[in-house]
């Protein structure tokens, strides 16, 4: 395959890059390099990489992105590029409509016009709002987001839909949830409690402790993704598209992954408990088995082992880290 993978430089974009690259697919890695959060962690994880081909082009720039297509000839494309988090959405909702609208408009268009095999793109597990219905699943209705960041990712499954529909073009979304891992984003639980830990200072939680999520290892999910690129929807049932969850299918307690944190760390915490953030919701839980029906995989990585690999990932860069989130 021919790969185009979008927002390379970010969490889940570097390590899907890397994989794709050792697998012996050729790989373009995309990615803007946006200050969302530090740079140098961006550029960090892209050095990483030594098989794909590193390109900093936004996909908010239309011609940009077609000549990119028109030089490469891609046969797949997987789009992880957005303005991510939920809470920075309500302070800045025209970052999200740039990127996560106008940007997937884009791609999804240039795929079209060059007759993309596959496009798989990244949806959130926020999309499904304040549901109360546990697990969570692709059939529920997704209608009320509690946030700017979910109302957009709601409408790229959409978008995507109406292209499938339309022109036929074989896209599937994925609807993540909470991934953890080594290079994870700084702006999520599991980086913010280490830093706070590995600093000595208090550890915010929110909803006094009432929250739960899907913690996703980030080997499960590349692995995920990987199985998914080849298995183009068909137009057997309609529109050639297809949502899947992706995620472990199992919540923790919030309180409880910050206990296993601390007990892998060696570190006790000072815990700060505050009132649910605008936006927030109480708890996640991935219905799976639609994913593991269709890929023949289910995750390995147990949180205890997930945690354990991120603070030896810590160890060699938590210089990194700690810059990160000083930034």
């Amino acid at each position: 395959m021919n790969i185009l993978v979008t927002g390379a430089a970010g969490f889940i974009g570097f390590h899907l890059a890397d994989r794709l690259a050792r697998d012996g697919h050729r790989v373009v890695a995309l990615d803007n390099l946006n200050d969302y959060y530090a740079v140098s962690l961006k550029r960090a994880r892209l050095d990483q990489l030594s098989g794909p081909v590193i390109e900093t082009t936004d996909i908010a720039d239309l011609p940009a992105l077609e000549a990119l297509f028109r030089r490469e000839r891609f046969t797949h494309v997987v789009n992880l590029a957005a303005q991510a988090g939920v809470r920075h959405s309500v302070e800045h909702p025209h970052e999200y409509g740039r990127s996560n609208l106008i940007g997937f408009l884009n791609l999804l268009d240039v795929c079209k016009r060059f007759e993309i095999e596959h496009l798989l793109y990244a949806s959130s597990s926020s999309v499904y709002g304040r549901q109360e219905t546990l697990p969570f699943k692709e059939t529920d209705p997704v209608d009320r987001p509690a946030s700017l960041y979910a109302a957009t990712k709601r409408a790229d499954e959409m978008m995507a839909y109406s292209y499938a529909d339309l022109h036929r073009l074989p896209s599937t979304g994925m609807r993540f949830f909470t991934v953890y891992g080594p290079w994870g984003r700084p702006d999520m639980a599991p980086c913010l409690f280490a830093g706070a830990l590995l600093n000595g200072n208090p550890i915010d939680i929110f909803n006094h402790g009432r929250m739960a999520r899907d913690f996703t290892y980030i080997d499960d999910v590349v692995e995920s993704i990987v199985r998914l690129l080849p298995l183009a929807p068909g137009e057997d049932a309609g529109a050639p598209h297809e949502i899947y969850n992706v995620g472990r299918g199992e919540p923790v307690a919030l309180l409880d992954f910050v206990e296993l944190l601390e007990r892998t760390l060696g570190i006790q915490a000072t815990k700060r408990f505050r009132d649910m953030q605008p936006g927030d919701i109480e708890r996640t839980w991935a219905d799976t088995h639609k994913l593991q029906s269709m890929i023949d995989f289910k995750p390995q990585v147990s949180l205890e082992v997930g945690i354990e690999r991120f603070v030896a990932w810590l160890k060699d860069y938590e210089g990194l880290l700690l810059e990160s989130l000083a930034a």
